[in-house]
């Protein structure tokens, strides 16, 4: 099994106090809550400086034009999602293809609870208690092959039942990828939950990739296909907008995107013009990521 991340944020940086002594009290070994007493100097400040997403907000606010390009789309219209049952495609560089069932990929995996910082690319955030498992896990279980480069994955198309598929928005289905060594990162989870209950339609169901150090768009939703390959594979927003779009989709508040500046983003649940912090490199995870990026210009790798 992959090495397990132990992240800096708490349950403190997610709920208010009351909820959050409720839930300790109502979760009894359904997975770890990690963090406390890890927290080093600039981690604290930083830390410090976050405000609590409430679980409406995560619901109720998301991009997944699935279901439409308003932020409320997702929640007005996701239920007509069916989730179960559920299988994921796994092929190219792998010594064990096949579609596989949603149960028999969750099966004997460590469900872990990751408190992360969520940053979008428009300049808003949210902290996020997802529940999942390392992707690392599952590659290592299918077998990476030699010559295996990058990841790529595939949403769900269903538009009978995603309403936003009726229209082109975007080429469906939505695809995005991640270089080998990104994808085996401690951080990068498949995430299956969040606030201790299942992945609700709009966040993703059944389960979706939550890459923390990234803007919020490289975390793909409703997974059907995850492809190993040699070559470097399409992106969706990448291949729409490569001026605006890279393919590493890195948080940098020091390149900005070429109609905002990327150096603050605002707190949702803050309310519209309030609550706005500085973006951190690497969204806050620069310790455990910058070393994949070593001697790259991030200004033309973005």
């Amino acid at each position: 099994m992959a090495h397990r991340y132990r992240s800096k944020l708490t349950w403190a940086d997610v709920t208010p106090e009351e909820v959050y002594l409720n839930r300790r009290q109502l979760m009894t070994g359904a997975g770890a809550i990690f963090g406390a007493g890890l927290i080093g100097g600039g981690q604290a400040q930083a830390q410090a400086a976050l405000e609590p997403t409430s679980y409406d907000d995560v619901t109720s606010y998301n991009n997944f034009y699935e279901f439409g390009t308003g932020k409320t789309d997702p929640a007005r219209y996701a239920h007509a999602l069916t989730t179960s049952p559920w299988s994921i495609e796994i092929d190219g560089l792998v010594d064990n293809p096949g579609t596989y069932s949603f149960e028999d990929v969750v099966d004997g995996m460590t469900i872990e609870e990751r408190i992360y910082r969520l940053r979008c690319v428009e300049a808003w955030s949210m902290v996020v208690p997802w529940n999942g498992f390392e992707l690392a896990d599952l590659l290592e279980r299918v077998g990476v092959q030699d010559g295996a480069q990058y990841v790529s994955f595939e949403t769900l198309v269903r538009p009978e039942e995603m309403r936003g598929q009726n229209r082109n928005t975007v080429p469906w289905p939505y695809r995005e990828g991640l270089r080998l060594d990104e994808a085996m990162n401690p951080l990068t989870l498949m995430a299956t939950g969040l606030y201790g209950r299942d992945l609700p339609n709009q966040n993703g169901a059944p389960i979706r990739l939550v890459v923390p150090w990234k803007y919020g768009f490289k975390s793909i939703k409703s997974i059907v296909r995850i492809s190993l390959t040699a070559e470097q594979p399409e992106n969706t927003w990448n291949m729409i907008l490569p001026n605006e779009y890279g393919f590493y989709a890195n948080v940098n508040p020091n390149v900005d995107h070429p109609r905002w500046s990327q150096a603050s983003h605002r707190v949702v649940g803050s309310g519209l013009f309030g609550g706005r912090q500085d973006t951190l490199m690497f969204n806050g995870y620069e310790e455990e990521v910058a070393h994949m990026y070593e001697g790259m210009d991030l200004t033309v790798n973005y």
